[in-house]
This record gives C-alpha cells, structure tokens and sequence, in this order.
C-alpha cells in the first residue's frame, strides 16, 4: 500500500490537529494542578484555622470557669468581711 501526497498531507494535517490537541490538554491539566496546589493550601490553612479556633474556644471555656471561682471567692470575701464589720460595730456598740 502506498501512500500518495493527498494521503500524507492528511496524515499531516491529523497529526498537528492532534498535537494541538494534546498541546490543550497538557496546558488544562496544568491549570487543574495548580488549582489542585492552591486548594490544598488553602485547606491546610482552613485546618490550621479550626485548630486555633478549638484551643481558643477551649481556652474561653477555662477562662470562664475560673471566673466564676473568681466571683464565688469575692462574694465569701464580701460575706466575711460584712460580718466582721458587723461584730465589729457590736464591739464598740457595747464599748
């Protein structure tokens, strides 16, 4: 089987058709790979986020907590002192 000029000039144009095609493909495979390197890091930076957003939250919870112990100290303080001011004044009242 032979090839004539019309058939080789085919093959030819068919080749860079599918050269062009394969020049695309390779040009959106890269875009989609950075795009892919982009996301992830973009999600390890979301991770990072939640990470921090859990220790904060963690950290409020403490710092809650020891207000309130803070606050039931201050008001046996308050109490205490209330009562000594008062046997106090009884003192110099009998004085």
């Amino acid at each position: 089987m032979t090839n004539t000029p019309e058939d080789t000039r085919e093959m030819d144009d068919a080749l860079k058709r599918l050269e062009g095609a394969i020049d695309r493909l390779e040009g959106r495979l890269d875009s989609l790979f950075q795009r892919l390197e982009g996301s992830r890091a973009y999600e390890k930076e979301a991770d990072a986020l939640r990470k921090d957003r859990a220790r904060l939250a963690s950290d409020l919870d403490v710092a809650k907590a020891r207000e309130k112990e803070l606050q039931r100290l201050a008001d046996e303080a308050s109490e205490a002192l209330g009562a000594a001011i008062s046997e106090v004044r009884e003192a110099l009242g009998k004085v």
